[in-house]
């Protein structure tokens, strides 16, 4: 399957992270890694050409940090601008449909924080629920998010280790060795009528 990696981060020269897991991700075979803040420094996104981008692949992937439990602005307004009504969801909108999302994430606090005894209060399955419900209304499948958690305080061989995880997961979902539909997000019910596009 090919897979569609959307990164986004304001500052990325300055993240470790989140670059490791570009790098990661640019060498497997079946992605396509784009820099959203790059390609978009004015935030004039292109709805034609994300839109194509899109048809073009089964999986795609949101990473970014974990900007007070959620994504950076840009995210937003990609999804603003490309997630038309008529095209992504409503009346005709099933061009998305068959296909997956999933976001992949570092977080400032460790994993004991995003618990509901813990001081964030929530899980982050539960933090990424507007991304789980747009995806349901688009028709498409929602993965189990990949987390780096307390990516700030990460050795470098720890990093390393996570990256190398992140580039064996993208691998074996686009080589067909892991199956998106069992690793969807806790309690995430596929839309009515949901047909993978692709069969493994």
């Amino acid at each position: 399957m090919r897979i569609l990696l959307l990164a986004a981060h304001p500052r990325s020269s300055q993240s470790i992270a989140q670059r490791a897991l570009t790098e990661a991700a640019r060498a497997v075979k079946g992605v396509t890694a784009r820099d959203l803040y790059a390609v978009y420094p004015d935030f004039n996104i292109n709805a034609d050409a994300e839109q194509a981008l899109l048809l073009e692949h089964d999986i795609i992937v949101l990473q970014h940090p974990f900007y007070w439990y959620s994504a950076p602005a840009i995210i937003k307004e990609w999804l603003d601008i490309v997630l038309e009504s008529g095209w992504a969801y409503g009346d005709g909108g099933t061009k998305l449909h068959g296909k997956y999302l999933v976001n992949a994430l570092t977080t400032g606090g460790r994993e004991s924080f995003y618990h509901p005894e813990g001081r964030n209060r929530f899980t982050v399955e539960e933090l990424l629920a507007p991304f789980n419900q747009s995806a349901h209304l688009c028709g498409m499948a929602y993965l189990k998010p990949f987390v780096v958690y307390a990516a700030r305080k990460q050795t470098r061989e720890d990093l390393t280790a996570e990256a190398e995880a992140y580039r064996d997961w993208l691998s074996g979902l686009a080589e067909g060795r892991i199956d998106p539909t069992e690793n969807l997000a806790e309690g995430y019910v596929l839309p009515e009528g949901f047909k993978r596009r692709h069969a493994l």
